[in-house]
């Protein structure tokens, strides 16, 4: 027997091995196996194909052991995985890995982990009938005294009754007078706590939607639920799922990150219990394996994950949902480079499971396929209850400078302190959005100028005041904050705003008021961020300060306000996407305010109130900045209207111009005149980590001519002059 393996290395291709007839009967595709490797005596493996003949000219080696039970993948996550691997141009062996989670993703053959579970003990049904019959064994009839008053508990409660009394229960249970059971418990982690509420009245448009996607059921179909902010599309998706589960089938949920689980599982949960997976890393390595256990053995049949749970073992797939499916961090940037949205669809189509993707403000791809008729556009154009969407107001910083009006705290200008001052007052609620962490995001020296930098990196350190450090947010690297500069001696001043900051400026500003702070700096966990999200859902805060991760998805009714410290901060940023974040941040932050009793406004603070990104936000028109946009794309050539490909590379300073150069050289000759290349150039950030970067992009109107290049590229990556790292990525969505 042959069996083609991938194997989980950074190596492109499969391998062909023999199976010993001793494993012959444990082999089946999307098993996981140790195998012989290179020099490697013991590596792992995952069995995608079974060849009829051995290749020529090969000694073919045996596999070692099969690793589980039964395959952890499914024959169509195999081959959901394949067509990733071709499309996304990675080693295969790594994406199977990736897909994994931790315990089962190890690369030396190691064996699945059990997961600790929790031990249970119970008084068997005639248990009280021989209380008599224990004589003079007063420790075992002690303990089973203690289990007839208390009925089935945990052991360790026992335990902690009688310390010694382990060999008794032992005793006990040989009797067949108490009953010992492990179960593994539900992962809870960042789930906040929903009222467990009967599916809501449905809305015209709501009824409207769910029963176009009843219509598609059991076949594959693409949907854009298009809903302003507060229209109620988690309702959709939880009723569409209803039925799938009433006709025994299953779903997945995927949402754009941790700081979006807690509420939507949380309801997830109150309205499905215990059928409902989580996978995020917000969990610990043991419980993300024992939720993904649970969705292969199917105890559970709805999965809600984050990007990687695309490749969640759902059983017989009915739904698949795509929350928020504009969000950047659907693609993934370290590791294999596949997009959770885009593999979605194939996963979907592959599955013959309806598909939804979600979004008050659609990705420009997203909705450039529903305009082609690829996708079914359905549409909530109201909030719930007719409730208004909340008036914006624009405040222009350049004309508060112009007027003399400099030096704000926090940058909070004297419009948005006001209305944060009668929101408290009134006993309403306030979010503040900056997506800027820290204090100051630049440190000069007013003698020489010299600014703060970070040594392995091209980018300013920023000031964190709270701990006293000067922190690169993209290494990590930190040093302690010193009011003198190290080359002159000259005083040194803080520049820019972050969150840090802004909280401070609201502290003084509003000194009763309770103030919280979301961003990385203050959470560090799924159940960090649960936890502060859950303090202000009980009103427990009155102003809420954060990063995006307060942009996305909360539903807060007690928020009338919300305040933009600074719009501008990614609109100068190098990438031809810029714009599109800008609208969706603003228009997604916007949608905080208002979703309760009381009517909402929003204050967003800009250097460019005329930019179309804000402009238009302002006034809730993603129609006309689609339009806009859509155009200026088209003129040039970029997604939606043409496919991209990056190549990244990383090294020493000459290793990684020289890698560039040559990658250059080699496709030339495969542009054929159809496939624009830009660069070779260093990249934005010219260094991270101490690794000097470059990168290369290429245009084509399809994959196809996109592939033909890669070719040409993939001769260089062999073996790259001056050893740099080469790293594929198709469709790009950083340009940084």
């Amino acid at each position: 027997m042959l069996v083609e393996v991938a194997v989980a290395a950074a190596v492109r291709g499969t391998f062909t091995y023999r199976v010993p007839s001793s494993l012959a009967a444990e082999v089946a595709l999307g098993q996981r196996v140790a195998v012989p490797f290179g020099r490697s005596r013991r590596a792992t493996g995952y069995v995608v194909g079974f060849p009829a003949v051995p290749p020529e000219g090969f000694e073919l080696r045996d596999v070692v052991e099969v690793l589980d039970p039964f395959p952890p993948f499914t024959p169509k996550l195999v081959e959901l995985l394949r067509w990733a691997e071709e499309y996304y141009l990675v080693p295969p062996g790594e994406l199977l890995r990736a897909a994994l989670p931790p315990g089962l993703n190890a690369r030396r053959g190691a064996p699945a982990p059990a997961r600790r579970g929790v031990e249970y003990a119970a008084p068997a049904p005639d248990a009280a009938a021989s209380l008599g019959a224990l004589g003079r064994a007063a420790a075992q009839r002690a303990v089973l005294e203690y289990l007839l008053a208390r009925g089935r508990i945990p052991v360790e409660e026992l335990r902690a009754a009688f310390p010694r009394g382990r060999p008794a229960l032992s005793a006990l249970a040989k009797r067949g007078l108490v009953t010992l059971e492990t179960e593994t418990p539900v992962a809870t982690a960042g789930v906040l706590p929903a009222s467990a509420a009967a599916p809501a009245a449905l809305t015209p448009a709501q009824a409207a939607a769910l029963a176009e996607i009843d219509a598609a059921a059991g076949t594959f179909q693409a949907f854009l639920l298009h809903g302003v902010t507060g229209s109620g599309k988690t309702e959709v998706y939880l009723q569409a799922i209803a039925r799938a589960r009433a006709a025994g089938r299953g779903a997945l949920v995927l949402v754009p990150e941790i700081a979006l689980t807690p509420q939507l599982s949380g309801r997830f949960r109150a309205r499905f219990g215990d059928d409902v997976a989580l996978l995020h890393s917000g969990l610990s390595d043991a419980e993300r394996h024992a939720e993904w256990l649970r969705l292969r053995r199917g105890d559970a049949r709805i999965c809600v994950g984050v990007r990687s749970a695309i490749f969640a073992p759902v059983q017989d797939l009915a739904v698949l949902v795509v929350d928020e499916e504009h969000d950047g961090s659907f693609k993934q940037e370290d590791g294999p480079p596949y997009h959770a949205r885009d593999l979605a669809v194939v996963r979907a189509k592959r599955e013959d499971a309806v598909l939804i993707l979600g979004s008050a403000t659609p990705s420009l791809e997203t909705l450039e396929n529903a305009r082609r008729g690829r996708y079914r556009k359905l549409d909530l154009p109201a909030r719930i209850d007719d409730r208004p969407m909340p008036e914006v107001e624009l405040v222009d910083l350049s004309k508060l400078r112009r007027a003399g009006v400099t030096g704000l705290p926090g940058l909070l200008s004297p419009r948005l302190a006001a209305a944060l001052e009668d929101t408290v007052a009134a006993g309403q609620q306030a979010i503040l959005f900056l997506n800027r962490r820290g204090y100051e995001t630049l440190v000069v020296c007013e003698v020489c100028g010299a600014e703060a930098g970070c040594p392995d990196c091209s980018v300013s350190l920023t000031h964190h005041a709270r701990r006293g450090v000067l922190m690169c947010h993209y290494c990590g690297r930190t040093e302690p904050m010193s009011a003198r500069c190290a080359a002159c001696g000259g005083v040194r001043f803080g520049v820019g705003v972050g969150t840090e900051q802004v909280e401070e400026a609201v502290r003084s500003l509003l000194p009763r008021a309770r103030v919280a702070r979301l961003d990385r700096d203050v959470v560090s966990s799924a159940d960090d961020t649960a936890a502060v999200l859950a303090r202000f859902a009980r009103r427990d805060a009155d102003v809420l300060v954060g990063t995006q991760m307060v942009t996305k998805g909360h539903d807060f009714p007690g928020v009338t306000l919300v305040g933009v410290v600074l719009a501008d901060t990614a609109l100068a940023l190098p990438d031809f996407r810029a714009a599109e974040r800008t609208f969706q941040l603003l228009t997604q932050v916007a949608g905080r305010a208002g979703r309760g009793a009381e009517a909402g406004r929003v204050i967003v603070q800009t250097f460019n109130p005329a930019t179309p990104a804000v402009a238009l936000a302002a006034t809730h028109d993603y129609a006309a900045f689609a339009e806009g946009e859509l155009e200026r794309r088209r003129a040039f050539g970029y997604p939606p209207f043409g496919r991209m490909m990056a190549a990244r590379v990383e090294g020493t300073e000459d290793g990684a111009r020289r890698t560039a150069e040559a990658l250059a050289r080699a496709a030339r000759p495969a542009l054929a005149g159809e496939v624009a290349m830009l660069g070779p150039a260093p990249a934005a950030i010219e260094r991270i980590r101490g690794k000097s970067r470059w990168h290369l992009l290429f245009r084509a109107p399809s994959p196809p001519s996109l592939f033909r290049v890669h070719a040409a590229l993939a001769r260089v990556a062999q073996r790259p002059p001056g050893g740099a790292a080469i790293r594929f990525d198709m469709d790009p969505y950083s340009m940084l």
